[in-house]
This record gives C-alpha cells, structure tokens and sequence, in this order.
C-alpha cells in the first residue's frame, strides 16, 4: 500500500518501570504478571501470590538490577526504543510513527486513541517481538482487537511475526558482522532469546520454532557452519520446566569443555534492555569468567538505520 498523509505505524515494544525504584518495579510487574497471557494460573489462585509474595520479594531485586544499566535519559528499553521510533519516522516521512509499551508508559490503548483523535484513518501496529509468541504478540493482538470495537472507522493492521524477514535477517547479521570487524570474532556464536514454559509451547505456541527459524536463517547469512554456533533460552522464572537448552548453563558446558571466548547475540529483542545488558552482558559474563572463559555480547540492532529501513518496510508491506 503506498505511503499517505493519514497512515501511523505505532511500534510496541513490551513494557518497563518509569524508575528504578522498588514501588515502580512492583506497579509495572503487577500489570506485566497479571496479563493471563503472561501467567495462565486461574487469578483466584495467581492474584493473592503475585501481590503478597512474588511482587513484594522481587520489586527491590528487580530495582537493583534496572539501576545498574538506567540511562540518563531513562530505562534502556524506552530509550531506544523512542530512538527507532525517531529512525522510523525519517524512512516513512509521509507517515506518523509513533511508539508505545504494552505493559507500563506510553500505554498501548492510549496511543491508539492519540492516533485516532488525530485523524489517522490507518494504523499499522507493529510488535517489537520477531517471533510470534502467545505470550507476546498475541497479547498485543488482544488489546488492538478490543480498541478496534470502539473504533471501527479506524483501520487497524497488525504486523504478525518477521523471524524471517529477509530484510531483518540481514540487518540482523549484518550487526555481527560489524562486530566482529572491530572486535574479533569468538569461537561460538550463541543466539539467546527468551525462554518461556515449556507447557506454552506443548499446548501449540509456536514461538521455539520461530526462534529456530530465525537462528538458523542469521547462521546461514552469516556462513556459519551447523557446530559454530548454539541457540539457548534465558531469564527463567519459577520452577517449572521452560524451554531448553538453557542458555546460561548452554554457555558454562561449552567453556568447561574448553572454549575460550563464546559471542553472544540476542535476536528476539529488538532493542536492548534489562535482560539483554544485566543478565546476559553483565551476569553471562560474570558466570562464564569464573570458568575461564570470556563473553563477548553483540549489541541488539537498537536505532540503527538497517533495523529501521527493515521495520519500515514491513510496516509498508502491513
């Protein structure tokens, strides 16, 4: 569809407290921990755990670990996020780009309305999660269906899933590349994406094949033999079995049988954030020195002009 004058893309990345302080964390968990789309467990037996144990013990934890990479301008997750956004804006100069958080501020519903009541006639809504996940994206479809009740003169389009998108692979192996040049190159790659129950996926998510997908189509652009790199999962919670192999644990097998330096990529976020500099470029590393090995972490494509161009062009394409 050609560009025009009353067409927004609104870009929705998950979510993120305004500050780095327990009383923040705990309100922006409460709305991330209490979407059944997140937590499935019924909320006559969720609800009293979450707000009387789970939120109360993991608000300061989780406070701690925001301060430790919080921008000056705020939470990395907003930060670079606003600056795609911005990056966006410049490939679609006859369009509105926007962005919005499903979870915490700029609230997703509010966005929409904003976009409406500024005469847009077309949305294209575009999750920042390349791998389709019922957990993610669909959550953002729930919300999308329930604003186009109450708009139905506005079209609305949602941007389903681009683990393959040629465009992003590129740009995607592209960043590595890049990063290689400057710095070397280990002797594994790993792609660490976030994990999920395992359960989702046993009841038909297809999100560990999308994850897959991606991996193999980044190696492949990247000319990597099948035993140069790994895929894992990272940022587990609770006790249940999520998917697997686990990254970290992944990483420790591979330093212990004597690999010296393990990059590490994460492609199933868009920008970075808290789990990809605290627990992967801050805690990875830490783990993975103590068994001799070195971690080098590859930035997440953030604001640059090929992820930009990449998104843009979905956007286009709807």
């Amino acid at each position: 569809m050609p560009d025009a004058p009353n067409t927004a893309l609104l870009a929705v990345n998950l979510g993120t407290p305004e500050a780095p302080t327990p009383k923040a964390v705990r309100r922006y968990l409460a709305e991330f921990l209490g979407d059944p789309r997140v937590v499935s467990i019924p909320h006559w037996l969720w609800k009293p755990l979450l707000h009387g144990l789970i939120l109360p013990l993991r608000g300061p934890r989780s406070a701690e670990k925001y301060a430790q990479v919080w921008l000056p301008g705020g939470s990395p997750l907003a930060v670079h996020t606003a600056a795609l956004a911005t990056a966006m804006q410049a490939e679609l100069p006859t369009w509105r780009v926007d962005w919005a958080m499903r979870y915490g501020e700029p609230a997703l519903r509010r966005a929409l309305d904003r976009l409406a009541d500024a005469g847009i006639g077309r949305i294209v809504v575009l999750p920042l999660y390349p791998q389709f996940s019922t957990t993610t994206t669909a959550s953002v479809q729930d919300v999308v269906d329930a604003w186009r009740q109450r708009h139905p003169d506005v079209r609305v389009d949602l941007v389903r899933d681009y683990a393959e998108d040629p465009a992003w692979i590129a740009a995607v192996a592209g960043s590595i590349r890049a990063y290689w040049e400057t710095h070397g190159r280990g002797e594994q790659l790993m792609f660490s994406f976030h994990g999920l129950p395992q359960r989702v996926a046993d009841d038909g998510d297809p999100y560990p094949q999308r994850c897959e997908a991606s991996a193999r189509a980044i190696a492949g652009a990247l000319g990597l033999a099948d035993d140069q790199w790994r895929l894992g999962y990272q940022s587990r919670f609770g006790r249940e079995r999520w998917l697997q192999p686990y990254a970290e644990p992944a990483l420790w097998a591979l330093a212990e049988a004597g690999t010296r330096r393990i990059d590490v990529v994460c492609p199933g976020f868009a920008t970075d954030c808290l789990e990809t500099l605290e627990e992967v470029a801050m805690g990875f590393s830490h783990t993975l020195a103590e068994r001799g090995a070195e971690l080098h972490y590859i930035p997440c494509l953030n604001a640059a002009p090929t992820h930009a161009a990449a998104l843009a062009d979905l956007a286009r394409r709807g």
